[in-house]
């Protein structure tokens, strides 16, 4: 099986705009291929995760990778699947995530010996002559059949600012910018790209008559159509400063029974026959591929070690106090008793379980806060020093731990 059929197989490819052409590049080793990233965040998150994982599958399978920093687009914005307009962005807060990316990347794809590059399209787009870009770029854009395009038509409903509008232009530019320069043949990028991306392939071929290539790849939907990678406190981070390696393994153990087997296929480098073996598991055996699935994606990010302790900590029952060293912790200092207490609600907030009073007040009132095994059932709850120099264990819901300690 090339790794074409293999893209297929894991249910991964969404559109292509040749598949004969695409299928013989990749499953061949003669792609040299990009996928962007918008450094809105000094971290990438779940988001950014199946691209990730594309482009190692398509390195190991000898095709070059190029990782492409939109360091130039980010000061404009993408359109795409939103709404409202993105907050402008400086360039040293640009410059300074895209230094996280770079070190998170290296994670997934291999960058020695010019196996793959890493490159900021901020190179050629903050140079670029207005009046130039018109006559040469622009000319070849149609206005009518960029209207026509999904992101626009969304944005339209709410007001299409001229800067945006001009996102496309500069996304195809890029695509010609990589061809020129380092003979980038293909692009790939999210479902809702595709506009943009076949912007690309029409300027290289208006402009140099050559052929290029785009493929889009599914979004990480769940089994309701929403995008993975979100919870009640934010997005899931692959930094773990933001989103710690047990919060991370947590995360993927959580799934709902119907999304285990599409993550395991879109996300892991298991073979296809060991995930057809735990499509098989019914009813609670179904947690052993969430275990699985966890492990896997946590030792991707955060390694070996970290994985073993993030899933030796998810198993530890709870109330025990033998093994959750590596659950999330929150220390507290004298000063944050009052008379030798803490009120449950203000405690909730401390260890960021709720985001405010109002929220912590309703999760007890319906029955969703345990302390050390012990339902909570009176909002006026009161937790002494004492239970703290023991350290306690809050447990929100069915499946959110979190130790509290004295400092």
């Amino acid at each position: 099986m090339g790794v074409y059929e293999e893209l297929q197989e894991r249910g991964l490819i969404a559109q292509v705009t040749d598949e004969k052409e695409i299928k013989e590049l990749v499953n061949n080793g003669k792609a040299v291929f990009y996928i962007g990233f918008d450094p809105t965040a000094d971290s990438l998150h779940v988001g950014h995760f199946m691209a990730l994982c594309l482009m190692k599958r398509l390195q190991m399978a000898g095709n070059k990778p190029i990782a492409l920093i939109g360091g130039g687009t980010a000061m404009i914005g993408d359109p795409s699947g939103r709404t409202d307009m993105r907050q402008m962005m400086t360039k040293e807060t640009i410059d300074h995530n895209v230094e996280c990316f770079k070190k998170q990347m290296s994670k997934f794809i291999d960058f020695s010996d010019d196996k793959a590059l890493l490159v900021n399209n901020a190179e050629w787009l903050l140079d670029l002559n207005y009046v130039e870009v018109l006559r040469e770029v622009g000319a070849h854009f149609s206005v009518n059949r960029m209207l026509t395009a999904e992101c626009y038509k969304q944005r339209m409903e709410k007001g299409l600012s001229f800067l945006e509008f001009n996102y496309m232009i500069m996304q195809s530019y890029d695509f010609y910018a990589l061809y020129k320069k380092y003979g980038c043949n293909m692009q790939f990028g999210g479902d809702d790209q595709w506009s943009n991306m076949l912007g690309g392939t029409e300027l290289i071929r208006r402009k140099l008559g050559k052929d290029a290539y785009a493929m889009t790849i599914n979004l990480l939907l769940n089994s309701e159509g929403k995008k993975m990678g979100k919870t009640q406190s934010g997005a899931v981070w692959l930094d773990a400063e933001k989103t710690s390696p047990y919060e991370f393994y947590q995360y993927w153990r959580n799934v709902d029974d119907a999304d285990v087997v599409k993550c395991l296929k879109m996300l892991t480098f298991l073979p296809l026959s060991e995930i057809a073996e735990l499509e098989k598991l019914e009813g609670s055996e179904i947690n052993k591929a969430k275990e699985v699935l966890a492990y896997e994606l946590t030792n991707l990010i955060h390694g070996e070690e970290e994985a073993g302790k993030a899933q030796e900590a998810a198993r530890a029952l709870f109330g025990s106090k033998s093994n959750t060293e590596n659950m999330p912790t929150t220390e507290l200092s004298a000063d944050d008793f009052a008379d030798g207490e803490i009120g449950i609600l203000d405690l909730l907030v401390k260890c960021s379980l709720t985001s405010s009073k109002g929220e912590g007040r309703r999760l007890v009132q319906q029955g969703g806060i345990s302390v050390d095994d012990v339902k909570i059932t009176e909002i006026a709850h009161k937790v002494s020093v004492d239970d703290v120099k023991n350290s306690i264990i809050i447990k929100k819901g069915k499946k959110v731990f979190h130790k509290v300690i004295l400092k």
